[in-house]
């Protein structure tokens, strides 16, 4: 299983020479991927440009939108040549994950309505691959940048629905759990893994899972403090989500080994401060 880290797009006061630094050190320390969250209505740095800005100075490590929501930008041609224009200047590194998203807020500000968004994600996803693939769509020069990758950035969706699944098996490469448990992931990742073999596909979908985690001597506090501001909106669940934060050693082997057992292909860790320090804290837990 790979072990990915996340970006601190989101955490409050992540200064802008923070993300390039820490962009740096999560390569330079063998971490497979960098991810990002993220929401419109937070304090935080946009996905795509925060990734933008690890590609210029990193060459080896994936990025990954871990996950994107998709349908808060609605004008699919867009986002197609702008994940286009990331997978290309990063050599093809850009992994394109995307979800709905379920905060009414931030459809609100974006001027949209979550009814119906599960059809118009579907109908984003089919434009962008048509894009990518090259196609014209009735314009004379097409829409580019031309991916490096045969077909566009990898796509992972996420989901947690048997609607959700067989929407992997039509339009995706894999498939990303948002957060949850080793056991939660095994019985989500064999109902993807079912949509895929109804659906006729070859092989199986790439797996990926997400987990909280802060490190250190402070480590509850930091992760408290992140996780139930950012998640305040969801009331009880936000407690929750802070207490399965990974805050030692023990609880990231933990997870690891479980979410590995469990099927996980490519598990991110994901930060609830913006200290270097946490980088090398989880490569040490995980070595």
């Amino acid at each position: 299983m790979d072990i990915g880290i996340g970006l601190p797009n989101t955490v409050p006061g992540t200064e802008p020479q923070n993300l390039l630094d820490w962009a740096r050190q999560a390569e330079g320390a063998g971490f497979s991927t960098l991810g990002t969250i993220g929401r419109l209505v937070y304090q935080g740095y946009e996905e795509l440009i925060a990734l933008s800005a690890a590609a210029a100075v990193t060459s080896r490590i994936r990025l990954t939108t871990s996950v994107l929501l998709a349908p808060l930008y609605a004008n699919a041609a867009l986002l197609a040549k702008q994940a286009a224009s990331l997978e290309r200047i990063s050599g093809g590194r850009f992994v394109l994950g995307a979800g709905l998203g379920g905060r009414d807020d931030d459809f609100a500000a974006s001027g949209l309505s979550t009814k119906g968004r599960g059809r118009r994600f579907e109908e984003q996803i089919e434009e962008m691959k048509h894009i990518w693939a090259g196609e014209k769509r009735g314009f004379a020069g097409g829409i580019g940048p031309t991916p490096v990758r045969d077909g566009g950035p990898e796509l992972i969706l996420g989901g947690s629905t048997d609607i959700s699944f067989r929407r992997v098996a039509r339009l995706a490469d894999g498939w990303i759990m948002g957060g949850g448990s080793p056991d939660m992931f095994a019985e989500a990742a064999a109902g993807v893994d079912a949509a895929w073999q109804e659906a006729g596909r070859p092989g199986k979908p790439r797996k990926l899972s997400l987990a909280y985690f802060g490190l250190g001597p402070n480590a509850r506090a930091q992760a408290d403090g992140y996780l139930l501001d950012y998640y305040g909106i969801m009331g009880d669940v936000a407690a929750q989500i802070a207490a399965s934060a990974a805050v030692t050693p023990d609880m990231v082997k933990s997870y690891a080994a479980a979410f590995e057992a469990s099927g996980c292909d490519e598990l991110i860790f994901v930060p609830t401060g913006s200290g270097l320090e946490q980088i090398e804290l989880l490569a040490a837990a995980i070595a």
